[in-house]
């Protein structure tokens, strides 16, 4: 795949995650794909493996954040690894509001699917 195309399936992916659209997201992911969330309880936040429950797992950002944006973003590739930067706003279910830069690092396989999207997010400290 073609550096112009993996590009292309950044963008819609992006533009999915705007949308809140799991279905488009989705449909460029590889069923043995990886999530690795920002947060979560071992050193590389939380996994979830595979396309149900990665599916889970993206969900949980639009239930979370019920009017999530991600503004911007830049993206890259280099052989079968992507980069995505951006800023992600919002407000959470329990009211905080969010605006972080972060990242996703993207492996692809040899067909242009996504296998594993691995997510940073900058930690803000409180003014105080």
């Amino acid at each position: 795949m073609s550096m112009e195309q993996q590009l292309d399936v950044l963008h819609q992916v992006f533009g999915g995650f705007n949308r809140h659209d799991l279905d488009a997201i989705m449909a460029h992911f590889a069923d043995d794909c990886v999530f690795e969330s920002p947060r979560g309880p071992d050193p590389w936040g939380r996994r979830f493996v595979g396309k149900v429950e990665v599916r889970r797992g993206l969900a949980a950002r639009f239930e979370g954040i019920p009017d999530v944006h991600y503004s911007d973003d830049a993206h890259f590739t280099v052989g079968d690894r992507g980069v995505s930067e951006w800023t992600i706003t919002g407000t959470t279910t329990d009211g905080q509001h969010i605006e972080v830069r972060g990242c996703d690092l993207w492996t692809f396989d040899e067909q242009g699917r996504i296998i594993c999207k691995d997510s940073f997010w900058k930690i803000r400290d409180e003014p105080g």
